[in-house]
């Protein structure tokens, strides 16, 4: 079974978050609620999560300094922050939060669906990694203790490395396909990126299958880095 991504919803206002949650439901996935800004970094330092919705006006801890403390942690630096704000106080305002290390600022009243499709696209996104990390930690078992494929004809080895090659295959299929979709939607610049990311670190992992193979005499690949 595909564990579900976990999306963190932060706002004070409880009418806020179940709202988001009427709206997010349809996506399927774990939404864990925060009020507060001091709650939303307890819940980050337990769990992973694919995206967090921010509200900018809270009282005490406001978005963007929370975001700032969510960008400092090096545990949490990299999760996709979508603000969320009933104001507007020009570019400036919008700027300050794309300064704050968000990826989308949003103004209330937002759009359901706009909201839902933003959303959607960066747990896909989570997802595709975590298939990436569970393919390199078969990797690494493999190579584990210098684990490379048995001289002595042993079919155990190799048999893993095909059950790795199609696994990888199935990755390398679909993020193509989400490359596509987001170069047709013209979706966010940061959404592109994560994506291309996601495809040169796949393209590290089949190098070093690929070397794996019996009959290509390389030495023990390295498994490209999960940062």
């Amino acid at each position: 079974m595909v564990q579900k991504a976990k999306i963190l919803l932060v706002d004070d206002r409880p009418e806020n978050l179940l709202a988001l949650e009427a709206i997010l439901s349809a996506l399927d996935q774990t939404l864990v609620r925060a009020s507060s800004g001091e709650e939303a970094l307890k819940a980050l330092l337990t769990d992973d999560f694919a995206v967090i919705l921010l509200d900018v006006q809270m009282p005490g801890m406001d978005g963007f300094e929370t975001a700032a403390h969510i960008k400092r942690r090096e545990r949490t630096r990299d999760i996709p922050i979508i603000f969320l704000t009933a104001i507007n106080h020009g570019p400036h305002h919008t700027f300050r939060g794309y300064a704050a290390g968000a990826v989308d600022y949003i103004s209330k009243p937002f759009d359901p669906w706009v909201l839902r499709a933003k959303v959607s696209v960066f747990v896909e996104l989570y997802m595709k990694n975590c298939q990436l990390r569970e393919q390199a930690a078969l990797l690494r078992l493999q190579l584990d203790g210098n684990g490379r494929p048995s001289a002595d004809g042993s079919k155990e080895a190799p048999g893993l490395l095909a059950e790795l090659s199609a696994r990888l295959a199935a990755v390398e299929e679909q993020a193509e396909a989400l490359s596509k979709q987001l170069d047709d939607d013209s979706a966010d610049a940061a959404a592109v990126a994560t994506a291309a990311h996601l495809e040169r670190k796949l393209t590290g992992l089949r190098r070093a299958l690929d070397a794996l193979e019996p009959g290509t005499g390389g030495g023990a690949p390295t498994v490209p880095s999960q940062g």
